[in-house]
């Protein structure tokens, strides 16, 4: 039997117009601007000699908490989404001024998003419309987005994001030191698949509706390798060949039916995952988001949720390995608009915790890691 081969590429500089039918492709495309190969934007932007040993040493601080070989607690902090350059420059000065203080207690990294999950529909981040206008110029949005991580990095903190495109890894991915699949994709085969390539710890969140089993399934199953097209720093698409993630690990965020922080669900998520096939991090632990589900987007009540987790661990709780919060230089948020309509320093996407209350509870889960050591 003939061995089976796929089409043979040598003749496509010679294809014409005829290899595509126009009366099949593209009928509810409007348009298709081209945008230039991560590799443009990382020579553009490129990571420095400082910046990388940064990446390289916060991914394997953040995998030694999740291993279980750091007691420290692993703090993601920062604002919901990302949409104004200079107000996460600020922010990112306090945290990293703040970071260097508690570093002996707390692992900090700042939350740097750049992609919003909508329910339906609603302004996706700042790659998407970074102008927020309705302009969509999502060359401008790559280009400030790789700015931003940049900046966030030349303060000697480490930054965190959500991976929701397939595509936006390849041009930010070497500036990252952790990774978020949200609850909405936890169970999306393509995120499980890009979470086996990447070379940074990833964190599944549990299904919008609380279930845990989701997130164990991504978690052992983006431990194996995988193959997949994706495209390469050329822009070119390729087929890819991962060899697996082993630092795949669980997020808490809550659900539609409520909060899933508290002890008797932290201690059956715990459960859950021994009694499924995930391994790693999984064997020591999870995060907790005190955001979304956790709080019902209430700044206030998400505060108040790290102070219970701090006073858990102050009493000897094992199992947290780590928090999220949504946190910003102003309290509370507003609604998407041009930077010049906006309150600065405010979310323009979920509610975000006051940096003044942030340095309090932040303070109090560091107080809380050497009260535990002392038990």
């Amino acid at each position: 039997m003939a061995a089976l081969r796929g089409p043979d590429s040598s003749q496509d500089n010679v294809l014409d117009a005829r290899a595509v039918v126009p009366e099949t492709v593209d009928v509810n495309i409007r348009q298709l601007d081209p945008i230039p190969a991560p590799r443009y934007f990382i020579k553009e932007l490129p990571l420095t000699d400082a910046m990388s040993e940064l990446v390289l040493s916060s991914r394997r601080q953040i995998r030694d908490i999740l291993h279980g070989r750091d007691d420290r607690v692993l703090a993601i902090v920062g604002p919901c989404s990302i949409h104004d350059p200079k107000a996460a420059h600020e922010y990112a000065t306090r945290l990293a001024a703040l970071n260097e203080e508690l570093k002996d207690r707390l692992m900090i990294v700042m939350r740097v998003y750049f992609e919003k999950p909508r329910t339906t529909i609603g302004w996706k981040g700042l790659i998407n419309d970074p102008d927020l206008n309705g302009r969509f110029d999502i060359r401008k949005g790559m280009w400030l987005a790789r700015k931003v991580l940049t900046d966030v990095l030349s303060l000697g903190l480490p930054a965190a994001t959500e991976w929701l495109d397939p595509i936006t890894p390849q041009y930010l991915c070497d500036l990252v030191s952790w990774g978020a699949i949200g609850a909405r994709n936890t169970e999306s085969q393509v995120h499980r698949e890009l979470a086996s390539g990447m070379s940074m710890p990833i964190g599944f969140k549990n299904a919008t509706d609380g279930s845990i089993k989701p997130a164990a399934d991504s978690c052992y199953t983006a431990a194996f390798e995988h193959h997949f097209l994706s495209v390469n720093l050329d822009g070119q698409v390729i087929s890819a060949e991962t060899k697996g993630n082993p630092d795949c690990h669980l997020v808490l965020r809550g659900s539609s039916s409520g909060p899933n922080y508290d002890p008797v669900s932290v201690a059956g998520a715990l459960a859950a995952l021994r009694a499924s096939k995930a391994s790693g991090p999984s064997d020591h632990g999870l995060v907790i988001d005190a955001a979304h589900g956790n709080c019902g987007k209430d700044e206030v009540v998400e505060a108040r949720v790290v102070e219970d987790i701090a006073s858990r661990i102050a009493a000897g709780e094992r199992g947290i390995l780590g928090i999220m919060m949504e946190s910003f230089l102003k309290g509370g948020h507003q609604k998407p608009a041009p930077l010049d309509q906006l309150v600065y320093g405010q979310s323009v996407t979920d509610a975000c915790v006051p940096w003044g209350r942030t340095e309090q509870v932040l303070r109090e889960l560091a107080d809380a890691v050497a009260a535990r050591r002392g038990n």
